[in-house]
């Protein structure tokens, strides 16, 4: 007898795959939580018509890009239902990381450089919280829901198909509204800092999806890998 408890048998390993999508998933979106203030300025080999050599996009983007593919696979493989309860728990969870980072940086330090430091870097922007809070919770339901509507019409077959339609409809739900929230409307009405342009804005959109799109392309592969992996 084997002695690994996971060997042979497909009800484990669908239970192992479950674990490890949702742990995937929180994973990324905590990254992306505590990493989005950063902006990022990606070269480019070329330059593109009014973005220039260079795309803007915030650090929470690749790992942002991350929950789309665990969401993707979850759907697939445990249903629409499951997928949105883990998209809507997750929402509920970003509160719970808010807090505690908020509660350590409001903690007294021993160093006040460091303290300094882990405030520059953790301390979370209104408009940014506000912008991703809303983009995520609009954009991740739009995925898992067209997801399964591609899916009622097509299938279990076209898997690439509902993957780069879903993600790249919905990644583009998105960007639009974290720009729109977070760097225009936020600012505006809030008064924090100076709101952007819409042109400003729409520059940043079109180089944010650019990137996302790619994304949503390249990783279809693992999305096979990962859903064969757990089937068997």
């Amino acid at each position: 007898m084997s002695e690994d408890p996971f060997v042979g048998d497909p009800l484990d390993r669908e239970a192992v795959g479950q674990v490890g999508l949702v742990a995937l998933f929180v994973t990324a979106l905590v990254t992306a939580q505590v990493t989005a203030a950063k902006v990022l300025a990606l070269p480019l080999p070329f330059e593109l018509p009014a973005l220039g050599a260079q795309i803007l996009l915030p650090g929470a983007a690749l790992a942002y890009a991350v929950t789309f593919l665990a969401s993707d696979c979850y759907a697939e493989l445990y249903g629409r239902r499951a997928a949105q309860v883990v998209v809507n728990v997750a929402f509920a969870m970003n509160f719970v990381v808010l807090a505690l980072v908020w509660s350590t940086l409001v903690a007294p330090g021993i160093d006040p450089e460091v303290a300094a430091a882990f405030d520059t870097a953790l301390g979370p922007a209104t408009n940014i919280v506000i912008g991703s809070l809303l983009a995520y919770v609009v954009s991740q339901n739009v995925d898992v829901v067209l997801f399964h509507a591609i899916r009622d019409r097509t299938g279990e077959g076209l898997l690439w198909l509902r993957n780069v339609a879903s993600t790249a409809t919905s990644q583009a739900i998105d960007t639009v509204i974290f720009v729109a929230v977070a760097f225009v409307v936020a600012p505006a009405v809030l008064g924090i800092g100076m709101p952007m342009s819409v042109g400003e804005a729409a520059l940043l959109v079109v180089g944010q999806y650019l990137l996302k799109l790619l994304i949503a392309v390249v990783d279809t592969p693992f999305v096979y890998l990962i859903v064969r992996a757990v089937r068997g």
